[in-house]
């Protein structure tokens, strides 16, 4: 608030008693902290996002294809480290017999 906004409000709050004066003045601080968490949050764009279906339609459809490759992507490399790294145990006696049989399975079908 401006330097006059205060006087103005001082000037009003001193002509009240004590104990509303004070009551006032708090309640004025907290309005003035709650007008710069609104400023800070950028309350009115989020609000313009929301109230815009154009906007909130492009927003939800391009985070949907985001979410769809990323999982892919994910996917695709955790099956291929995993691959690789069960290909590893191909020579150990009793996991590589079992992992063999799948191997020729998947040859087999592909």
């Amino acid at each position: 608030m401006g330097e006059a906004d205060s006087r103005t409000n001082a000037y009003e709050v001193d002509e009240h008693p004590f104990e509303l004066r004070h009551e006032v003045k708090r309640l004025n601080a907290r309005l003035d902290k709650i007008a710069d968490s609104l400023e800070k949050s950028e309350f009115k764009d989020i609000l313009e996002n929301y109230t815009d279906p154009k906007k909130r339609i492009i927003t939800n459809l391009m985070a949907g294809v985001s979410r769809g490759l990323g999982l892919s992507l994910g996917t695709f490399v955790i099956l291929g480290l995993l691959g690789y790294i069960l290909s590893l145990f191909l020579d150990v006696p009793v996991i590589g017999e079992y992992l063999g049989e799948i191997k020729k399975y998947i040859d087999a079908n592909s």
